[in-house]
């Protein structure tokens, strides 16, 4: 397809749709993005850490079955990204060790992999379903702004299920696009080769096993919404859903359920039928009823205001392309992006439990329906947003850019009281990034906004994740925490005790991190600071962690017990999880 207008308009994006190995491209464009932060940033609270030591202690104990965080079983997922990270984890040691390289010093990155690779099958996949559905230009420009989109930038960097989620995702929806518009163009199914077709459909059921393995029923969740939706619009029309046959159901469910189920009855042998019913009752139905003790409840609406930012750069064209998508719905290939959007969407919705980046599963769609417009505006002027929704769309893009500049930027102020020259950057980086888009968003231009857009998200991404957050102190609490753990025992006869020993304790701050850094054997301790003093008079080497607020009833038992405790270090941080300033100590026991 030629787009001639798209060349005169803007030649360098023309250039780029255009270049002869876009999947190099791609990966070169996703490691841009990725890397910053990556190996940088300490282990995030919570759920980052509970992922992370799970599999921390999948690898200690050699039970790949049955889910732990420190003692406590944790029936609340699958168990598939927990192998991926542990693969990864000894991959990652494997190698350092045959290379006599030192230990780590963030070790929670080899944990992050599989979400990087999530998102990297996310953008590929993006790519491949495009080419089909909206051309090879257009499909690379969507795969770009998939991967360039706040949510698939934050989640790559993020140990848990959310990327890998996205990706397997993108995989299965690519395949079913594929057999549905090939079937339409057809108009009968068997529009892709008998070959070819079988290796899709093990694809589309593998996708959809992985993705029961790794988050339940999401993926297959927003694969039935689709199918649905493709039912209700093709009513009246040439298209049955005779073309649900190219996928092979008949062996195909067989070989999803294949993925999962070994797992899932090991499981449930191993917790006497327990996991599913807690994965139920204390994950999924909570979540369904809006229960008051998980938080994050938001009323329907609120991903479309939370997508100007989780979608950023890329929601200034989604939101443009929403009018020109919607009158093209009789297009075989617009009506399937549609169906894969608009039924989960409005389930997401009425979820009363919400987060911003749950929504993220239709952004494969968003985006090649945003990169389809872009180059049909090129060429066909009528095609432009209205004065409104182009001003709703641009004054987003510069609230979000500029917002998260300005906070980036003031972080290093509101969080650890000091002035750093370097947090400018993020301010420079929005700045710039409002400089070069919004002018050719308001001239019509978008095709130049899209490639400014593109160019200019990496910049913001990386000074936020590379220069400012991993430089703050007053957030990562437990990184230093741990430091101070390890230089009081290599200064002491005998060394750093064995874990199982559980002689460092703490009391008043039970995150996460604290345990995967600190060690499994880290004794979390309840009470106000007497189950403190108890810990240390128990072992001479004995470690205890006390915050500010327990001292005095922590030094009134240890004065009881005749314990004389000996601080080691004060650590003083911002505990972001609950909002809360806190001082903690490190006490060993006195001479």
């Amino acid at each position: 397809m030629l787009f001639p207008a798209l060349e005169a308009a803007e030649p360098r994006l023309h250039r780029l749709l255009a270049v002869r190995r876009p999947v190099l491209l791609l990966l070169a464009f996703c490691l841009l993005l990725v890397l910053p932060g990556f190996f940088t940033l300490p282990p995030g609270d919570r759920d980052e850490s509970r992922f992370a030591q799970a599999t921390k202690q999948m690898l200690e104990t050699r039970d790949f079955v049955e889910i732990r965080f420190h003692d406590v079983p944790r029936h609340k997922k699958p168990v598939g990204i927990h192998w991926a990270q542990a693969g990864a984890v000894a991959g990652v040691e494997a190698v350092r060790g045959a290379l006599g390289l030192p230990a780590l010093k963030n070790p929670i990155w080899p944990n992050r992999i599989p979400s990087a690779l999530g998102i990297v099958l996310a953008v590929l996949a993006t790519f491949a379903l495009g080419r089909a559905l909206v051309g090879p230009r257009a499909a690379l420009l969507g795969a770009m702004l998939l991967g360039a989109s706040a949510v698939a930038v934050m989640e790559a960097h993020i140990a848990k299920t959310d990327a890998a989620i996205l990706g397997l995702t993108a995989l299965a929806m690519g395949v079913l696009g594929r057999f549905y518009v090939d079937a339409g163009r057809s108009l009968a199914p068997g529009g892709i080769a008998a070959a070819e077709g079988a290796r899709l459909a093990a694809l589309f059921w593998l996708a959809i096993g992985a993705g029961l393995l790794v988050k339940g029923p999401i993926v297959p969740m927003v694969v039935l919404l689709a199918v649905i939706g493709l039912r209700l619009a093709d009513r009246g029309t040439l298209r049955p859903l005779g073309w649900l046959r190219a996928s092979r159901p008949i062996w195909g469910v067989p070989l999803a359920l294949l993925v999962v189920l070994p797992w899932f009855l090991a499981v449930m042998q191993a917790t006497e039928g327990r996991f599913l019913f807690d994965a139920i009752n204390a994950d999924l139905r909570p979540k369904l009823e809006g229960s008051e003790g998980l938080g994050h409840g938001a009323p329907p609406g609120y991903y479309l205001l939370t997508v100007t930012a989780t979608l950023f750069p890329g929601a200034i064209l989604a939101w443009c392309a929403l009018p020109a998508s919607w009158r093209a719905r009789r297009d075989p290939a617009v009506r399937f992006l549609l169906a894969w959007v608009i039924p989960a969407w409005l389930l997401f919705e009425l979820v009363p439990v919400k987060l911003p980046h749950y929504v993220s599963p239709t952004f494969p769609a968003l985006a090649l329906l945003a990169a389809r417009w872009v180059l049909a505006v090129a060429e066909d002027p009528l095609l432009r947003p209205g004065k409104w929704l182009k001003r709703f769309a641009i004054a987003g893009f510069v609230l979000v850019a500029l917002g998260v500049a300005g906070v980036a930027a003031a972080l290093p102020w509101l969080a650890d009281r000091r002035l750093d020259p370097l947090a400018l950057a993020p301010v420079l980086a929005g700045l710039l990034a409002v400089a070069l888009v919004v002018p050719a968003a308001a001239r019509d231009a978008w095709p130049r906004a899209a490639l400014m857009a593109l160019a200019t998200a990496p910049l913001l991404y990386w000074s936020v994740l590379e220069i400012t957050l991993p430089r703050l102190e007053a957030p990562w609490i437990a990184p230093r925490v741990a430091a101070a753990i390890e230089a009081h025992w290599r200064a002491q006869p005998g060394g750093r005790p064995a874990d199982a020993e559980r002689l460092f304790a703490a009391s008043g701050f039970h995150e996460p991190s604290l345990v995967f850094l600190a060690g499994t054997g880290t004794r979390l301790l309840p009470g106000q600071g007497r189950e403190a003093a108890e810990h240390l008079a128990a072992d001479a080497r004995g470690l205890v962690l006390v915050r500010d607020r327990h001292e005095a009833l922590f030094r009134a038992e240890a004065a009881r017990l005749g314990v004389a405790p000996r601080p080691v270090a004060r650590i003083a941080g911002f505990n972001y999880s609950r909002g809360q300033r806190l001082t903690l100590t490190l006490y060993a026991r006195g001479e």
